[in-house]
């Protein structure tokens, strides 16, 4: 009898043991954005996404490129000119200028928009507005209006996890807000 009583009782202790020992994960949802393990998920993501390529402005050192960081990722400075281009050459190609912020293509002129928390950038945009921008496509956000121009890979992004499109968003809204009004896209053969 002790016996079968031990063999019984050993798989329940094993089980009210092991089976209890459930990790508590954060409902991300309910993390407020101003969490710092939060923001610098998001900050990672950010770096390693890509996203100061094109919205980040650029200044020229002795190494090459780098990023300006008083204007991370502020967009296309709206002080900047476009540099001239030959049209002819470059009909059937994508131009990109120095900074990687005005691109030129079959669609026309786009340029990098202002992810900083001003509100010349996304500083009056909601989490939604944000999620739908990043993994829809939708300009600013608002579904019904145009789609993201190229080169926003937007289509690389619409299987993003959730907590990772929170996370980002959390990080813009900390960074410094840089005031910079991107110009509008210039349609092809304006």
């Amino acid at each position: 009898m002790k016996k079968a009583l031990f063999i019984l009782a050993v798989p329940c202790l094993i089980v009210a043991c092991v089976g209890n020992k459930t990790e508590e994960k954060k409902d991300m949802a309910q993390v407020p954005l101003t969490d710092p393990d939060l923001i610098a998920k998001g900050r990672y993501l950010v770096g390693i996404t890509g996203c100061h390529d094109c919205h980040s402005p650029k200044i020229m050192t002795a190494q090459g490129p780098a990023l300006d960081t008083s204007r991370l990722l502020s967009g296309h400075p709206s002080d900047m000119p476009i540099a001239p281009y030959d049209t002819t050459t470059t009909k059937n190609w994508v131009l990109f200028n120095m900074n990687q912020s005005a691109i030129k293509g079959p669609w026309g002129m786009s340029f990098s928009a202002n992810l900083t928390p001003d509100d010349t950038g996304i500083g009056n945009w909601s989490e939604e507005h944000f999620s739908n921008a990043l993994r829809k496509g939708y300009f600013k956000g608002l579904p019904g209006g145009r789609l993201l121009l190229p080169p926003m890979p937007w289509q690389m992004y619409a299987q993003m996890h959730d907590e990772d499109v929170r996370a980002i968003f959390a990080y813009l809204k900390s960074i410094k807000p840089v005031r910079n009004i991107v110009p509008a896209p210039i349609p092809p053969g304006a």
